[in-house]
């Protein structure tokens, strides 16, 4: 029997109703791709994950407490979640000790930057205008155009330097940790994917590729993904 690599997603905190949950579109990106998804809620020891799985995957949601970037809180901050914060900030950092592959989608492209150091633009229209809309009032996904830069893993991976990609979301990352390499823009500058390049698979995205199931262009990141996850 075929074993499909296993791959862990993180999950939104509890709601009121002390439920976590993930939206349906993460999980059917990595079956579509060949993965088997393990949801990850928060946990005190994100390390007893680590060995269960072969890839991770950082998706998105609320916004990272400004506190863990040293900043005080925008007016604009939604639904910050310590316990999350701590939990995938450990995570991720857990992960890259074992070279494992990790991919990050918007939320998690700030978790990941943040975690190494960086900061944050905590609310875009305030840094860059609103030329270009990163997301419908009041938090509804739109498309615009993502620039990726030729000579990125980024640019190999998806087969092209210029394409449309899901948004949603109103932060982005501001100074760039190291040894993370920016490797992608809006047309307004603001910055849209981070590789690591010494790294087994390190890539985040600032948009939602998981929104856009019928495009190969989007597809093509978890079916890469997925290729580096198959011990």
């Amino acid at each position: 029997m075929k074993t499909l690599p296993k791959i862990g997603l993180t999950m939104y905190g509890q709601n009121d109703e002390r439920h976590f949950t993930i939206p349906s579109e993460y999980i059917n990106s990595i079956t579509r791709a060949g993965g088997l998804p393990i949801v990850m809620p928060p946990i005190d020891e994100p390390h007893h994950f680590l060995c269960q799985i072969d890839g991770l995957i950082l998706i998105g949601g609320g916004d990272v407490c400004p506190s863990c970037y040293e900043q005080e809180s925008h007016e604009t901050v939604y639904m910050t979640d310590s316990q999350r914060d701590r939990y995938e900030l450990d995570l991720f950092k857990a992960a890259l000790d074992v070279d494992m592959p990790v991919f990050g989608i918007c939320r998690g492209i700030q978790v990941m930057n943040v975690a190494l150091g960086g900061s944050l633009h905590q609310h875009l229209p305030d840094v860059v205008g609103e030329e270009v809309r990163h997301r419908l009032p009041p938090r509804e996904p739109i498309n615009h155009t993502v620039f990726a830069e030729p000579d990125s893993r980024l640019a190999t991976i998806l087969q092209t330097e210029e394409f449309d990609a899901p948004s949603w979301h109103h932060q982005a990352v501001d100074r760039v940790a190291e040894p993370f390499v920016a490797v992608a823009y809006a047309r307004d500058n603001t910055i849209e994917a981070l590789e690591l390049p010494d790294h087994k698979w390190c890539i985040a995205v600032q948009w939602h590729p998981e929104l856009a199931p019928d495009d190969p262009i989007q597809q093509r990141l978890f079916t890469d993904f997925i290729n580096h996850c198959k011990r």
